[in-house]
């Protein structure tokens, strides 16, 4: 997976984890949401200043937005497989139940 999608699924698992919508975060942030959902789904490169801004925000140290890309421990894919699913579309859900499918019942 692409590390910018890596870090954008983190940035909402931590916005998600303190209960804060996309709507809230990026008014506290002063950026628009559409903006913020971009980083989200990896679609933009945030600047240094961005990331920074955002780990004040969340009250969590910079290093946490990057704590997730190396996916080693068990829980730690189990949580990214949960925020895929539930960040993914119909199509998107509807591909990944046939690959889940295929790799558990081989």
């Amino acid at each position: 997976m692409d590390i910018r999608k890596l870090i954008g699924l983190r940035i909402a698992e931590l916005r998600n984890s303190k209960g804060i919508t996309q709507e809230q975060l990026a008014g506290k942030m002063e950026m628009s949401s559409k903006y913020l959902s971009s980083i989200e789904r990896g679609k933009e490169n945030p600047t240094l200043n961005t990331l920074i801004t955002l780990s004040e925000t969340l009250n969590v140290d910079i290093g946490e937005i990057f704590s997730s890309v190396q996916i080693e421990d068990p829980s730690k894919r189990k949580s990214m497989i949960h925020s895929l699913i539930k960040n993914g579309d119909a199509e998107q859900l509807k591909l990944a139940f046939k690959i889940l499918s295929v790799l558990i019942h081989k």
